[in-house]
Protein backbone atom coordinates (compact mmCIF):
# COMPACT_ATOMS: atom_id res chain seq x y z
CA UNK A 1 0.00 0.00 0.00
CA UNK A 2 1.34 3.39 -0.97
CA UNK A 3 1.67 6.33 1.35
CA UNK A 4 -1.17 8.09 -0.49
CA UNK A 5 -3.47 5.09 -0.04
CA UNK A 6 -2.68 4.88 3.68
CA UNK A 7 -3.36 8.60 4.07
CA UNK A 8 -6.70 8.25 2.27
CA UNK A 9 -7.70 5.32 4.46
CA UNK A 10 -6.73 7.20 7.58
CA UNK A 11 -8.82 10.22 6.54
CA UNK A 12 -11.78 7.98 5.71
CA UNK A 13 -11.49 6.25 9.10
CA UNK A 14 -11.41 9.62 10.87
CA UNK A 15 -14.51 10.80 9.00
CA UNK A 16 -16.39 7.58 9.83
CA UNK A 17 -15.39 7.88 13.48
CA UNK A 18 -16.70 11.45 13.66
CA UNK A 19 -19.95 10.49 11.94
CA UNK A 20 -20.50 7.52 14.25
CA UNK A 21 -19.76 9.62 17.34
CA UNK A 22 -22.28 12.24 16.19
CA UNK A 23 -24.91 9.58 15.56
CA UNK A 24 -24.36 8.03 18.98
CA UNK A 25 -24.65 11.39 20.74
CA UNK A 26 -27.92 12.23 19.01
CA UNK A 27 -29.32 8.76 19.66
CA UNK A 28 -28.55 9.05 23.35
CA UNK A 29 -30.11 12.53 23.61
CA UNK A 30 -33.63 11.20 23.15
CA UNK A 31 -35.07 11.21 26.67
CA UNK A 32 -38.82 10.92 27.26
CA UNK A 33 -40.66 13.95 28.63
CA UNK A 34 -44.22 14.27 29.89
CA UNK A 35 -46.09 17.09 31.59
CA UNK A 36 -49.60 17.04 33.02
CA UNK A 37 -51.66 20.07 34.03
CA UNK A 38 -55.17 20.38 35.41
CA UNK A 39 -57.35 22.33 32.98
CA UNK A 40 -60.02 22.74 35.65
CA UNK A 41 -61.26 20.75 38.66
CA UNK A 42 -62.44 17.90 36.40
CA UNK A 43 -60.04 17.68 33.43
CA UNK A 44 -56.31 16.96 33.12
CA UNK A 45 -54.24 17.43 29.97
CA UNK A 46 -50.94 15.60 29.48
CA UNK A 47 -48.39 16.34 26.78
CA UNK A 48 -45.63 13.89 25.90
CA UNK A 49 -42.55 14.02 23.73
CA UNK A 50 -38.80 13.67 23.71
CA UNK A 51 -35.86 15.85 24.66
CA UNK A 52 -34.83 16.23 21.03
CA UNK A 53 -38.05 18.16 20.41
CA UNK A 54 -39.94 15.38 18.68
CA UNK A 55 -43.53 14.63 19.60
CA UNK A 56 -44.99 11.31 20.69
CA UNK A 57 -48.25 10.71 18.83
CA UNK A 58 -49.62 7.23 19.43
CA UNK A 59 -47.49 6.59 22.53
CA UNK A 60 -49.27 4.90 25.43
CA UNK A 61 -50.31 7.16 28.29
CA UNK A 62 -52.32 5.33 30.94
CA UNK A 63 -53.86 6.65 34.15
CA UNK A 64 -53.25 4.01 36.81
CA UNK A 65 -54.68 3.65 40.32
CA UNK A 66 -52.44 3.01 43.30
CA UNK A 67 -53.76 -0.58 43.28
CA UNK A 68 -52.22 -0.91 39.75
CA UNK A 69 -55.56 -1.03 37.91
CA UNK A 70 -55.73 0.98 34.70
CA UNK A 71 -58.32 3.67 35.33
CA UNK A 72 -58.02 5.40 31.94
CA UNK A 73 -56.26 3.56 29.10
CA UNK A 74 -55.00 5.96 26.48
CA UNK A 75 -52.68 6.93 23.68
CA UNK A 76 -51.43 10.38 22.82
CA UNK A 77 -53.22 12.02 19.91
CA UNK A 78 -51.65 13.47 16.77
CA UNK A 79 -50.77 16.60 18.79
CA UNK A 80 -48.98 14.43 21.41
CA UNK A 81 -51.61 15.21 24.07
CA UNK A 82 -54.30 13.35 25.98
CA UNK A 83 -57.05 14.98 28.04
CA UNK A 84 -58.96 12.90 30.56
CA UNK A 85 -61.44 13.25 33.41
CA UNK A 86 -59.72 13.29 36.81
CA UNK A 87 -60.37 9.95 38.52
CA UNK A 88 -62.02 9.82 41.94
CA UNK A 89 -59.34 7.43 43.22
CA UNK A 90 -55.65 8.19 43.83
CA UNK A 91 -53.65 7.77 40.62
CA UNK A 92 -50.51 8.33 38.63
CA UNK A 93 -49.89 8.83 34.93
CA UNK A 94 -47.61 6.44 33.04
CA UNK A 95 -46.07 7.65 29.76
CA UNK A 96 -44.62 4.50 28.18
CA UNK A 97 -42.68 4.88 24.92
CA UNK A 98 -40.86 1.56 25.40
CA UNK A 99 -37.94 0.22 27.43
CA UNK A 100 -35.91 3.06 28.92
CA UNK A 101 -38.49 5.62 27.78
CA UNK A 102 -40.95 5.66 30.68
CA UNK A 103 -42.11 8.62 32.77
CA UNK A 104 -44.37 8.39 35.83
CA UNK A 105 -46.22 11.44 37.15
CA UNK A 106 -47.93 11.16 40.52
CA UNK A 107 -51.24 13.00 40.98
CA UNK A 108 -49.59 15.19 43.63
CA UNK A 109 -47.18 16.51 40.96
CA UNK A 110 -49.90 17.64 38.54
CA UNK A 111 -50.14 21.41 38.38
CA UNK A 112 -53.42 22.91 39.52
CA UNK A 113 -55.36 25.21 37.16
Amino acid sequence: MTRSQRSSRLRLSAVLLVLCAGFTDSALAHNPMCECKAIDAEQIKCTGGFSDGSGAPGVTLDVIGYDETILVPGKLGSDSTLTFKKPGAEFYVLFDAGPGHVVEIDQADIEAP
